[in-house]
């Protein structure tokens, strides 16, 4: 008996709706995704809060002054980012190592290296201060295992098992051309019609050779910023990039009131690489400078609509980058930032107590990394709380060009220690502090304050100069090309500038013991072996004759302070300023 035609197209109906449905479903439009990026820079191995704040205006003239940064609370506060977006990814603009804090630096920062693998750090960008114990030590830190390539011991507290996330190396040439780590990285949220790609590419300043030691990059180069990113651009778009995000270890500054989530006034090295950029290129993670920003770079430049972003230093910010990407389209059509200060406990500054404000989150330290922290902490109190002598008051870090009380000390510190090598005169870079001297109420310091001040470990050098030589160097500090940084001298030196004057024509006297410096005549000139090099653009330090390498200058510093009961903080002024 043949089928009924109703019961024909009762068995058939479904199957047909099912097909015509799933056309019908692939031309449904598609959301935008949103992805989360999480931004660091300049970590410098901050494994406790290092007595700092991030300063806020506050709308009445005056600021907030909010106490941040340590690694535990730095990954609560990731933590919390993460939180609001389903979709993440976390990145690091370089210099997450060295200058680092005593527990850190002690152990080659492989506890910094530990504390970002539990963080959960998925692309970090080598920065000037990955080289300074040389590319072999950088490549270990990436592969891990035990191999010596310094004079600390590596794996001293436990096995080093290399870093989880992957470093980025794009403008940084081997002879043979290679890059010394990748170029690029990609990560791919989702799947399907809702899968979206973000391509990241991690790069350096092309400026690294003038700010570590030659023998450390040998055989390396660092190729200009702004053509290595645009070449990285279409290749990643060729893989399948449906948002492109530069960490780049450059940066600026702004000026003004203080503003993490600004960008007034925006300056720096930095802005002539960004002009030159592709205008694919949708965020950049920069660094460098230590100083927060959050700029839409459109309002500085319409051609060059991307998100600029920086989080500071030492884990005081993280950045809260939020990305909506059209998957159909491939490309982000909507993105947003904002620094999250992360505020942790209070601490005693320069200038007296600072407690926590209600007016932004305190985050409290996540356990895991906190107890990771405490083992490198706890095996470095030998070092750290060993008294090494006092000092009369605190002595504050002062980030402007004139000099201070601090870099004074410092100065007269390496003329000290070098005082038997003929050295007459001392010079220090302010760049090259990094904290506040801040003793305890009797006035005790202890190696661990000296070593948050000067975490370098450069050797001192003295060596042959003229008068004429001499204020070249200074006007070098002082001159257009980068930002102004007026050396600090040593006892008995001083130089007046006058800031109106032309560009290398700055210095209006100059006296050593209260009588003119004679440009004619030889002078013994001791300066870190940084300045040395040529470090922080002072190439007139370079090369002079009769070089002699002297101690480290944190020995120097606390010799200073240990030769006396208790040491006196310079208060004249040595550099001054005419206007």
């Amino acid at each position: 008996m043949p089928t009924p035609l109703r019961s024909v197209l009762a068995l058939l109906l479904p199957g047909l709706l099912a097909a015509c449905a799933a056309p019908m479903a692939s031309n449904a439009p598609v959301e935008p995704v949103e992805v989360g990026i999480v931004g660091l820079n300049d970590f410098h191995g901050s494994l406790e809060p290092p007595r700092q704040s991030v300063n806020v205006a506050d709308g009445k003239g005056g600021l907030i002054a909010v106490p941040a940064g340590g690694a535990a609370w730095l990954a609560s506060a990731i933590d919390s980012v993460r939180a609001k977006h389903p979709r993440s990814m976390t990145v690091s603009a370089g210099d997450m190592i060295s200058a680092s804090q005593l527990a850190s630096s002690l152990y080659l920062d492989e506890p910094a290296i530990g504390v970002m693998n539990r963080i959960g750090v998925d692309f970090n960008a080598v920065g000037n201060h990955e080289f300074d114990n040389g590319q072999q030590e950088l490549l270990r830190k990436q592969t891990g295992g035990c191999e010596k390539f310094t004079p600390k011991e590596p794996c001293a507290l436990e096995k080093f098992t290399g870093a989880t996330f992957k470093y980025l190396a794009a403008s940084t040439k081997r002879v043979d051309g290679s890059t010394l780590f990748p170029a690029t990285g990609l990560k791919t949220f989702g799947s399907g019609r809702n899968a979206v790609t973000v391509g990241v590419i991690g790069l350096t300043l092309k400026g690294t050779p003038n700010l570590v030691n030659p023998t450390g990059i040998q055989g390396l180069t660092f190729e200009d910023e702004a053509d290595t990113i645009n070449a990285a651009v279409p290749l990643l778009k060729e893989q399948g990039a449906d948002a492109i995000v530069v960490l780049i270890h450059e940066g600026g500054r702004t000026k003004g009131e203080p503003n993490p989530q600004g960008c007034e006034n925006f300056a720096g090295d930095i802005r002539p690489i960004l002009d030159r950029l592709d205008t694919r290129v949708d965020v950049v993670v920069s660094g460098h400078t230590h100083w927060a920003y959050v700029c839409d770079y459109a309002a500085l430049n319409p051609a060059k609509p991307f998100l600029l972003t920086s989080a500071g230093v030492y884990g005081e910010l993280v950045t809260d980058i939020t990305l909506k990407i059209d998957p159909v389209a491939g490309r982000v059509v909507s993105k947003k930032a904002e620094n999250v200060i992360v505020q942790s406990v209070p601490y005693t500054s320069s200038r007296g107590p600072l407690a926590n404000t209600p007016l932004f989150p305190q985050f409290q330290p996540r356990a895991d990394v906190a107890e990771y922290v405490a083992k490198y902490v706890e095996a470095s109190k030998a070092y750290t709380q060993r008294p090494i002598g006092k000092l009369d008051r605190a002595a504050p870090k002062a980030d402007g060009p004139e000099g201070d009380a601090l870099r004074n000390l410092i100065a007269d510190a390496q003329l000290g220690a070098t005082r038997d090598k003929g050295a007459q005169i001392a010079f220090m870079n302010p760049f090259g502090i990094r904290a506040a001297l801040v003793p305890a109420a009797d006035g005790t310091l202890t190696f661990g304050d000296i070593y948050l001040c000067q975490p370098f470990g450069n050797n001192v050098v003295t060596q042959s100069m003229t008068g004429a030589q001499i204020k070249a160097v200074l006007e070098e500090g002082l001159d257009d090309t980068g930002p102004k940084q007026a050396l600090a001298p040593s006892t008995g030196f001083v130089f007046t500038y006058d800031p109106a004057r032309p560009s290398g024509d700055r210095i209006v006297s100059i006296t050593l013991d209260g009588k003119p410096l004679d440009k004619a005549a030889t002078y013994r000139v001791t300066v870190n072996g940084f300045l040395g090099l040529g470090g922080d653009g002072f190439s007139g330090f370079v090369g002079k004759p009769d070089t002699v390498t002297g101690p480290t200058d944190i020995d120097a510093l606390e010799g200073w302070i240990r030769a006396v009961p208790v040491r006196g903080v310079p208060q004249e002024a040595r550099v001054v300023v005419k206007g």
